[in-house]
């Protein structure tokens, strides 16, 4: 069964105040992520799927869930997952890398520089 193109987006486009659901490793995260991201590992994904739904509530950009890994990969799969669910989902083109290179901000766990993992 086809679901047509996954519906994505650049770094650049997400709005400011827009939801992001990051899925990469705990590690991954501590060295850098975006300020008020949701952080539910892939490998957990489905488990805590319930922190997304409840999450969502308080969504203001139209209840859509820009998701983030490191390159775009495991974001992709999500976000195919999550379309099936019938939420509004789109890939974060190029992931944290993409994020940076558009010099957008991010935060770190340690208080240190963030970087991208």
């Amino acid at each position: 069964m086809n679901f047509g193109p996954l519906p994505s987006v650049g770094a650049a486009e997400v709005p400011s105040e827009g939801f992001v659901l990051d899925v990469r490793e705990d590690d991954e995260w501590a060295a850098g992520h975006v300020e008020g991201a949701l952080h539910i590992p892939m490998s957990d994904f489905v488990a805590r799927f319930g922190e997304l739904t409840e999450a969502m509530e308080s969504i203001e950009d139209g209840g859509r869930v820009h998701v983030m890994c490191r390159v775009g990969g495991r974001s992709a799969q999500v976000t195919q997952y999550l379309v099936r669910q019938g939420i509004d989902a789109v890939n974060i083109d190029g992931g944290m890398q993409a994020w940076d290179g558009a010099r957008r901000p991010m935060v770190s766990e340690s208080g240190n520089p963030p970087f991208v993992l």
